[in-house]
């Protein structure tokens, strides 16, 4: 077994959501799910399959988002995993909703963040250990932190 990690393309002030899925209809799903959980999203989704022909399929509403997230799908090579990119709208808003798709078995990250993708690679093909997502904590917040979280929060819709 070969250990490698792969930094996913994320293009400038979009989201993503890494995940796991078990079947082909996962990309008609999961393009349901964008379309009825957020009004009007731009993303694309793309879907790596694990068996048959094994194709990156792939789905959307934005061409440019469709082309970043086939990039990212087929830079992972990993069976079954899928990547949604998203622009204009938050992962918070479909989040559950993706979780609840009955093809998701699991969701890796959810984030605007840089992206590493831990991967394993033997004979019979690739999968994800895990990710990094983000950086390091460099402190703890204190009392004028905590009072920027809530104004972005605010700012972002997320509280009164």
């Amino acid at each position: 077994m070969e250990l490698k990690t792969v930094r996913l393309a994320i293009p400038e002030g979009c989201n993503i959501i890494l995940g796991q899925s078990h079947f082909v209809k996962t990309v008609e799903d999961l393009y349901e799910t964008m379309v009825t959980s957020v009004p009007s999203p731009k993303f694309g989704i793309a879907f790596c399959e694990a068996s048959g022909p094994r194709l990156v399929r792939r789905d959307g509403t934005d061409p440019e988002l469709i082309r970043f997230a086939e990039q990212n799908a087929k830079a992972l090579s990993a069976g079954h995993s899928f990547i949604i990119i998203m622009k204009d709208c938050f992962p918070i808003n479909a989040l559950n909703a993706i979780k609840s798709c009955p093809e998701v078995c699991h969701v890796f990250c959810a984030t605007a963040n840089p992206v590493e993708v831990v991967l394993a690679e033997t004979e019979q093909g690739r999968g994800i250990l895990g990710v990094i997502d983000g950086e390091l904590p460099i402190g703890i917040e204190g009392e004028e932190d905590v009072k920027q979280r809530k104004e972005l929060l605010r700012r972002f819709g997320y509280k009164r």
